[in-house]
């Protein structure tokens, strides 16, 4: 899950977003909605906003402390997760390599811990008890590399054992297009859905400030293709795609944005792309913004309903402005 602040009421044509799936009867059903709250940033009252939208709180939480423990859990990410649970959502607590030192994730402390049993051992030890008053837990391990995938496979195993049953464990995971993709960010597809019960797919940050030129968080024939051969390798009904709630900024300026602050500073420039379902729009001094929002999201939605998987995972909460 990316670390910044992470999304519209009319549909995008039909024939725009009419999949390489034949579109059938369960294009009506109800999605199952996770929303992503990240403590410190996001509102208890962010949670509630969109009504029963919302079925499921990830609560960005904790992270490794070192090799063999994670972080306590906060006050902050407490609260949203009795404010979840108070309004009959689940709340999944997150676990993630991230660094401040860095400002991103750590591969080499992920290795630390994958490639050691006792280690790994020590952070399920941690992780069960930080989570215990939680419905589950979400492994958020990011810019692993291969050497990383036996460690990651048997750690999601121990951590399975390790929860209570009646916890669910889930993982999201960096997009690709091809197996070699994901062998390269240490994701071994079919041996991690045996120990999964949901995995998301990060469909987003397919173009940034830092890592590309001016260019759709996550197009929406991008995400399409992205999510097929997801679904190829893991069961669609464990499957959640991931929708973008944020904008990008290149040519100055803060380089993340939040849906609102991304309008007020498109005003009058912004355009709706029909082809990749996004905003964008060029300002004064060279700088280019393009954001998803709440109609991106509408048409995710049908993606994810065509495609068949269980639902959608909104990242993040509270830097959208309203769902529904």
């Amino acid at each position: 899950m990316t670390r910044a602040p992470r999304l519209v009421a009319l549909l995008v044509s039909v024939a725009l977003l009419a999949p390489a799936y034949a579109a059938d009867a369960s294009a009506s059903r109800r999605l199952d909605v996770t929303g992503y709250a990240l403590a410190g940033d996001t509102r208890p009252a962010d949670v509630t906003r969109d009504g029963r939208y919302l079925r499921t709180i990830g609560v960005d939480g904790v992270v490794l402390d070192g090799p063999r423990a994670v972080t306590s859990v906060s006050r902050e990410a407490h609260a949203l997760r009795r404010t979840a649970q108070r309004h009959d959502r689940k709340a999944v607590l997150l676990v993630s390599n991230y660094t401040d030192a860095l400002g991103d994730f750590d591969e080499a402390l992920a290795y630390r811990m994958l490639s050691s049993r006792s280690n790994r051992a020590a952070v399920v030890r941690s992780l069960v008890r930080r989570a215990r008053a939680f419905d589950g837990v979400q492994v958020d391990l990011e810019s692993l590399a291969p050497r990383d995938t036996a460690g990651l496979v048997a750690f999601t195993r121990e951590l399975r054992q390790a929860l209570p049953r009646r916890a669910s464990l889930s993982m999201a995971v960096m997009a690709s297009s091809d197996d070699a993709g994901y062998r390269a960010r240490g994701y071994d597809l079919r041996r991690l859905a045996r120990s999964l019960d949901r995995v998301v797919l990060m469909a987003y940050d397919q173009h940034g400030p830092t890592w590309s030129g001016p260019g759709t968080i996550g197009s929406v024939r991008w995400v399409r293709s992205e999510l097929r051969f997801l679904v190829s390798r893991v069961p669609r009904r464990k499957v959640d795609l991931g929708v973008a709630a944020y904008g990008y900024q290149w040519g100055g300026g803060a380089g993340t944005l939040t849906v609102p602050q991304a309008r007020r500073l498109a005003g009058d420039r912004a355009r709706w792309s029909r082809k990749h379902a996004e905003w964008h729009a060029r300002l004064p001094g060279g700088r280019t913004i393009w954001w998803s929002d709440r109609r991106s999201l509408r048409a995710r939605e049908q993606v994810a309903r065509a495609a068949g998987v269980r639902g959608v995972a909104i990242w993040q909460v509270g830097s959208s402005g309203r769902l529904r």
